[in-house]
């Protein structure tokens, strides 16, 4: 880029840190205020391993890639992480 630097990159890099801890802390809300979310420890740690492993993913993928690069990678990890969560919660597979 020629010492050009794109300042957008690092807000949306925030964006989807702050999405994850929002995911994060729905179901730690629910469990507050409802009986029928009922999370353990282990379901949110494998929840956040899930999601920040698939952020550091689509980071290491899409680096010095086009726009149009970044969206298939980002499609693609979200529909695994999707399967993954499907299997994991009601076993689909």
């Amino acid at each position: 880029m020629n010492g050009i630097t794109r300042p957008h990159r690092g807000r949306w890099r925030a964006f989807r840190w702050g999405a994850i801890l929002a995911l994060l802390l729905a179901p730690l809300a629910g469990m507050r205020f409802s009986d029928q979310v009922n999370w353990g420890p282990g379901d949110f740690v494998l929840a956040a391993l899930l999601l920040a492993g698939g952020n550091l993913l689509y980071e290491a993928l899409s680096r010095n890639r086009g726009r149009s690069r970044r969206l298939l990678v980002a499609v693609l990890i979200c529909l695994a992480i999707l399967i993954l969560w499907a299997q994991g919660a009601v076993g689909i597979l």
